[in-house]
């Protein structure tokens, strides 16, 4: 339930050749820049490379008070709005949203992404038609800043990485104010309650309340 071919839909990202590499997605967070900077050489005319290793495809939508730090490939029609601030080290799908004031850092974000409001995500990759509500957040280090080992029920995964944010499969909601703590790996299809403080892994078709209670989706 946290493998890559658990979570993600490899036909709607950039990075498919490079993620089928892996077995499990944060693995693929080492590499995110030199997977960018590989790519960017060979988009073609429909991007433009605005300024050294930031290519911006001809029909997104850049606000003048966005940042954007290199390398950083940003995809057709995706809108990126006033005082949005992308660190570099991002991969943005087609038809994306990153908001207003969002920080984005060593992500890879699939097509139809939405970070619309206030969001922070570091060191993740956000699966495809993934939502974070406002102001939810991906908490990438721990505050002992020890290696970020992922939970799944009794069993416990060794990163071996110490910046690990969030793995959100397709089609994942997340709540408004919620934490996404390290290592959180949420599977396709679950919604997370707003103001919920998450940890761990959890299966697909889940709905996670802000207490804690996590129910399986009624199928219809």
């Amino acid at each position: 339930m946290y493998k890559i071919i658990d979570l993600y839909d490899l036909d709607h990202t950039l990075a498919k050749e490079y993620l089928m590499n892996f077995t499990y997605p944060w693995e693929a967070l080492k590499g995110i820049k030199d997977l960018i900077l590989s790519l960017g050489t060979n988009l073609g005319d429909d991007y433009e490379e605005v300024s050294e290793h930031v290519w911006i495809h001809k029909s997104a939508k850049v606000f003048p008070s966005a940042y954007i730090g290199e390398p950083c490939i940003i995809g057709p029609e995706t809108e990126v709005r006033h005082c949005a601030f992308i660190r570099g080290s991002a991969l943005i799908g087609a038809n994306c949203v990153v908001g207003n004031s969002c920080e984005l850092k060593n992500v890879i974000l699939f097509d139809h992404v939405q970070t619309p409001h206030y969001n922070y995500v570091g060191d993740s990759i956000l699966g495809y038609y993934s939502h974070m509500g406002a102001g939810s957040i991906t908490s990438n280090v721990k505050s002992d800043k020890k290696f970020v080992v992922v939970h799944c029920g009794e069993e416990n995964i060794e990163t071996g990485i110490k910046k690990f944010g969030a793995m959100l499969g397709d089609y994942v909601e997340v709540g408004c104010n919620s934490v996404l703590n390290p290592g959180t790996v949420i599977g396709r299809h679950c919604n997370i309650y707003p103001t919920s403080c998450v940890r761990g892994v959890l299966s697909e078709n889940s709905i996670f309340k802000n207490d804690g209670t996590i129910i399986k989706k009624k199928e219809d």
